[in-house]
């Protein structure tokens, strides 16, 4: 296969990066790469902000597969790994770049101004030019600069920058590195912040003659340090690297997380929150949450402890409240929980099949699309390990009825954000079981109807009706009961020319072990259905669509009745339930 090496022409760098040879010409020559960028600033935390220049999708899918050559071109050349640069690599953040300066006696921050602009264009060209890793030919490490460069330096918000700056400050790392070891210290550099650490005392009588020694280094380097960040931090005060404090457990700053906690406590009770006096969105808040419990899950490991559903660290409690809110109180759409995830790809296609006939679950788009006004569960690890769903069977939702009801041992976040908002859960959650109830308790719908406690009168409702309301806005779905069967599972809707269609000369069966020579199970038939809907009866499944339609204008009807008092006069406005647009 071509290397880097081996390029020895435009062209060929074209070639490498399975380009077409005119597209580059013409961005390159043609357009002028300086006009393909757009401009933006975002905030920083210190309040400040960062000039953002963002290439145009045709110009970033170059950078793009630039930036994953020169990946490749690293993993392959380097050899021994590389436990420096912890920004934009592989496998590290700025967890793996504050662990190595955790629990150390003395922690020196330096700063970097300016990083990225530091490379410029010669500075860009030289190094693939020069560097014993590449010595391409001038005319290839021009085009790689003209590439990668704005305006003559390497642009914040270019995909290729990242790795480009990193190959280039691997010299200055090594360098760097070198003086470290002289006096006893741990190095790591996190894009443009240096962190040096160490438990040894006479580090403090050496830290000018140090200092001096790495400032002309970095000068040297063509880099300029930011006298205004550098920091020598104490043991005895909180030490801070990348952001984390490391004194001891590698944890974010208690005001990030009271914070944290506060946007929440905004958004649960007036359906929105802001960042920097800025209206935020659900996935950034999410983001915050995330970092904070990988940090939890880190120390933990280091520990030996682990956590699980039912032994929840405080901080962690408080993710577990966010993933309630976001899915089940104010979920933008009616959810549906299947037991299985071949359930989900059997609906999908239901509803794809008889779109016509739905407009209020799915609608076809003019480009050939489907957009479903109805959501599915991804049972994902993050809701097994904070909520304790399972990704398969029945169980999980056993644990999501628990969230609920205030009888079972399990916060009763329904009643919490009602009672703080004022409002009504925004969409119906459906739990849908396959109709074993003949069966008795040993079957997932048994075992649930055991779980909740489901008085007779609902069981009535429920065995005429395969649906009825559990509590509030949580909804019971089963598949209804045809050809006279005393029990069906969703499998049963389908027509005999469906389940009895043969892949590879072997028939579907829907038990869980099986001889595979002979048979193959649900997984690869809800494939098979997936990829043939349009040619698939789904006459039987109307009977669970038209429930699900139900639940959801029963649902609909009754947040609509409740916008008005008991004298029948409307409500304000202001505490109509609503979907909040903040989180959609």
């Amino acid at each position: 296969m071509m290397e880097f090496n081996d390029i020895k022409t435009r062209n060929g760098l074209a070639d490498f990066l399975k380009i077409p040879r005119k597209q580059l010409s013409y961005l390159l020559y043609f357009k002028d790469v300086n006009n393909l960028y757009t401009s933006f600033e975002i905030r920083k935390k210190n309040g400040g902000s960062r000039k953002i220049k963002a290439p145009i999708e045709e110009l970033k899918d170059i950078q793009k597969k630039l930036a994953e050559a020169l990946y490749k071109h690293k993993k392959e050349k380097r050899g021994k790994k590389n436990n420096i640069s912890h920004a934009f690599e592989k496998d590290k953040s700025i967890i793996t770049n504050a662990k190595i300066h955790r629990n150390k006696r003395l922690v020196l921050n330096i700063d970097l101004e300016n990083y990225f602009e530091s490379f410029h264009f010669g500075r860009v060209r030289g190094f693939f030019a020069k560097n014993n890793d590449f010595l391409l030919p001038i005319e290839v490490a021009t085009v790689i600069a003209q590439i990668s460069c704005y305006e003559g330096k390497l642009p914040q918000g270019a995909p290729s920058s990242p790795i480009i700056s990193n190959l280039i400050s691997k010299i200055l790392d090594h360098k760097i590195m070198k003086i470290a070891k002289k006096y006893k210290l741990d190095y790591t550099r996190y894009a443009d912040d240096l962190t040096f650490s160490t438990n040894d005392k006479k580090f403090l009588d050496l830290q000018s003659e140090f200092y001096e020694e790495i400032s002309k280094e970095i000068k040297r380097a063509g880099f300029k340090i930011n006298e205004k960040k550098k920091r020598l931090q104490f043991r005895d005060s909180r030490q801070v690297v990348t952001g984390l404090v490391v004194n001891k457990k590698i944890n974010v700053n208690r005001v990030y997380y009271k914070e944290t906690r506060a946007m929440a406590h905004q958004l649960y009770k007036y359906g929105k929150f802001g960042i920097n006096g800025k209206p935020a969105t659900l996935n950034q808040l999410e983001g915050r949450f995330t970092f904070i419990n990988q940090l939890i899950w880190y120390n933990n490991k280091i520990n030996g402890e682990y956590s699980n559903f039912n032994y929840l660290h405080s901080r962690e409690l408080q993710y577990q409240k966010f993933l309630f809110y976001k899915y089940f109180f104010a979920h933008p759409k009616p959810l549906i929980v299947t037991e299985g995830k071949t359930d989900i790809a059997y609906l999908k296609s239901a509803l794809k099949s008889l779109y016509k006939e739905y407009p209020n679950l799915i609608t076809k788009k003019d480009d050939g699309t489907f957009e479903f006004k109805v959501s599915f569960l991804n049972k994902t690890k993050r809701l097994k390990y904070f909520l304790g769903i399972n990704q398969d069977g029945g169980s999980a939702l056993n644990n999501i009825y628990n969230y609920f009801d205030s009888k079972k041992p399990a916060p009763n976040y329904l009643s919490y954000f009602k009672q703080i908002s004022n409002n009504s859960p925004i969409n119906p959650i459906i739990l849908m079981f396959d109709n074993e109830i003949e069966s008795g308790k040993n079957k997932p719908i048994g075992k649930f109807l055991k779980h909740v406690g489901l008085d007779d009168g609902k069981k009535v409702i429920l065995e005429d009706k395969y649906m009825v309301n559990l509590i509030d806005n949580l909804f019971l779905l089963t598949v209804p009961l045809i050809d006279g069967k005393a029990e069906c599972d969703i499998e049963d809707l389908f027509k005999d020319d469906a389940l009895l269609h043969k892949i590879d000369g072997r028939e579907f069966i829907k038990k869980d072990k099986y001889d595979v020579s002979k048979y193959y199970g649900k997984e690869i038939f809800s494939r098979y259905i997936s990829d043939n809907y349009s040619n698939i009866n789904f006459k039987n499944f109307k009977s669970v669509l038209n429930n699900i339609s139900n639940i959801i204008d029963i649902y609909t009807h009754r947040l609509v009745d409740t916008e008005h008092d008991t004298e029948g006069k409307k409500i304000d406005e202001s505490n109509a339930n609503k979907v909040p647009l903040s989180i959609i």
